[in-house]
């Protein structure tokens, strides 16, 4: 029986050190740290995303501005909502809800977003700070998936960690930030020969393919730490949880694993942007 992270504990701590930080801002500002989300069309996944983000701001002391955009908006009208955000010093952090729409060139929205309030780590110059090991905003599911690990224990550094699923949100940014965690990281993707046989060689899975139930426990390594970065219809993961919580030696569920801690990083990010673009010491 394995053991499961729980990321609605963490993200509960997570986000009460935040609320602390918002409620001193608040104090030395006269303002709440802001957050706003721009969702494009109304795709109801999306918008079910939104209004949680938002009520999760509501309990963390952060005010959320949101902008609803018609599913006709073009990419120029898009960039163009963006870069007013962006200039706005009341706004201090901007989520684009993906997916977007396919007319519309989501990499050109999110490099709208100015680097200081890139609070979900999605643009070019986050992605940069965290292949260079800069400083800059994480991207959210992969930093909230680093602070899982860390906080039940999970040793990265000398461990081979095999990331499944390659985007730019979230594989390719996992991979970076395990790297730079001294793991030896392993990228598959659909092109991958021989998945299962390269799945078993891993200490630490990072299931993030989009398909429900995909990864099975005959693939798994015994003992490995599986975190399932998916969440699909009917409540299921990118791991097939019934057949690998006999092997697993750590397993996130889902819900209550990866997505607690994604809002609560960055709901945290928030609140850090508040406080760097602000002049008022701390």
């Amino acid at each position: 029986m394995p053991r499961l992270m729980n990321g609605a504990e963490l993200a509960g701590e997570i986000v009460e050190r935040a609320a602390k930080r918002a409620a001193s801002f608040l104090e030395k500002t006269g303002r709440k740290p802001c957050l706003a989300t721009v969702l494009v069309g109304d795709d109801p996944a999306s918008v079910t995303y939104v209004r949680m983000k938002q009520r999760r701001c509501a309990g963390a002391g952060v005010e959320s501005r949101h902008v609803q955009l018609p599913a006709a908006t073009t990419t120029a009208e898009a960039v163009a909502q963006v870069r007013e955000l962006s200039e706005d010093p009341a706004v201090d952090g901007i989520l684009v809800q993906h997916p977007v729409p396919a007319h519309v060139d989501e990499r050109a929205v999110f490099e709208a977003i100015a680097p200081g309030k890139d609070v979900d780590g999605v643009t070019m110059h986050s992605f940069a700070a965290m292949a260079l090991g800069e400083p800059g905003f994480l991207s959210c599911t992969p930093g909230g998936i680093l602070r899982l690990l860390d906080a039940h224990g999970v040793e990265i550094e000398g461990k081979h960690a095999v990331v499944i699923g390659r985007s730019p949100i979230l594989g390719k940014p996992a991979a970076l930030l395990l790297l730079a965690r001294n793991a030896t990281v392993t990228v598959c993707h659909s092109r991958t020969a021989d998945l299962k046989a390269v799945v078993r060689t891993a200490d630490i899975v990072v299931a993030a393919v989009g398909k429900p139930e995909f990864v099975r426990g005959e693939w798994l390594k015994p003992g490995a730490a599986v975190v399932d970065a998916g969440y699909n219809p009917g409540n299921v993961g990118d791991v097939d949880f019934k057949s690998a919580e006999p092997v697993a030696g750590w397993l996130t569920p889902v819900p209550g694993g990866v997505g607690p801690t994604t809002i609560a990083v960055l709901l945290e990010q928030t609140v850090e942007a508040a406080w760097e673009g602000n002049s008022t010491p701390r």
